[in-house]
């Protein structure tokens, strides 16, 4: 076995299986685990991914939000264990794999049309 076979081995079994299929433009819900002191809770993340890089463990999404007037962005290593869960709340309909155009926009700007074709 070569070195790649190894490392993907290793890899295999880290990714996780109950994610669902993820697009940009999709209106999620990310769970992240958050530990205060010795306890732990799942603090919901609700944006649109507007960027997704890479692939196998090391594949990325970016979420982007609007808290409190300002533009939040956050980048989730989606096999992480800090990513408790993911759920896709709207499909969008994109036509560019990268949103970040978005960054410019406000207010009613920012809306992407729904998808009702993928489910």
């Amino acid at each position: 076995m070569n070195a790649e076979a190894i490392i993907r081995s290793i890899e295999a079994k880290h990714i996780k299986s109950d994610l669902p299929q993820i697009y940009v433009g999709d209106s999620v819900e990310v769970g992240v685990r958050i530990k205060e002191g010795t306890k732990e809770r799942i603090q919901p993340y609700r944006g649109t991914v507007i960027a997704m890089r890479n692939g196998g463990i090391n594949e990325t999404i970016t979420v982007r939000r609007i808290f409190q007037g300002v533009g939040v962005e956050r980048v989730f290593l989606i096999h992480s264990p800090i990513v408790a869960h993911i759920k896709i709340e709207r499909r969008g309909k994109v036509r560019r794999a990268k949103l970040y155009y978005l960054r410019d926009r406000v207010g009613k700007a920012t809306r992407i049309k729904q998808r009702f074709d993928r489910s």
